[in-house]
């Protein structure tokens, strides 16, 4: 790994946790208060694995904007891609806002929804930027959909 790539790396994954700070500031009137009443699906997580793995995607997310970073910000395919990674961790950070703050599972399932596809598009610009990156992003797709199934099923269950 090269300095630049490492710099990069840890910058973005900061950024990314830093999101993800906020996503937490935003659960926690929803976590004390609403979210305990709900009725939940059969496959729902605890809330300390939720939030683990979570950590986990948003550091795999920063390793792959580091990774595309590094080949340089001056490339147009490469601010395209990292343009698309920003409005999605935009997107993922509101979802925490519209499900947990504002209580709203039926909008914060179309904001999921929106970010799946988002998030396809910025793997598919990553993978022409850099195929490891895009592999580093497969696994917050997968988790994605698993969020919209569940936030899904808590809607169906709770309307």
């Amino acid at each position: 790994m090269t300095r630049k790539l490492f710099i990069r790396s840890s910058f973005a994954v900061g950024i990314c946790l830093i999101f993800g700070f906020m996503g937490t500031v935003a659960t926690q009137t929803g976590i004390a208060e609403w979210y305990p009443g709900l009725e939940k699906p059969w496959f729902h997580l605890e809330e300390d694995l939720f939030s683990s793995i979570w950590i986990l995607m948003y550091v795999l997310m920063g390793i792959a904007a580091g990774i595309v970073w590094s080949k340089g910000f001056y490339h147009k395919w490469v601010k395209t891609a990292l343009y698309h990674f920003g409005f999605q961790l935009f997107l993922n950070g509101f979802w925490f806002l519209l499900f947990f703050a504002l209580e709203k599972p039926f909008v914060a399932l179309l904001d999921l929804i929106i970010l799946f596809v988002l998030i396809l598009f910025t793997i598919r610009w990553f993978r022409i930027i850099s195929t490891r990156a895009a592999w580093f992003l497969t696994p917050y797709a997968v988790w994605v959909l698993f969020a919209i199934v569940f936030n899904f099923e808590i809607w169906r269950l709770n309307s």
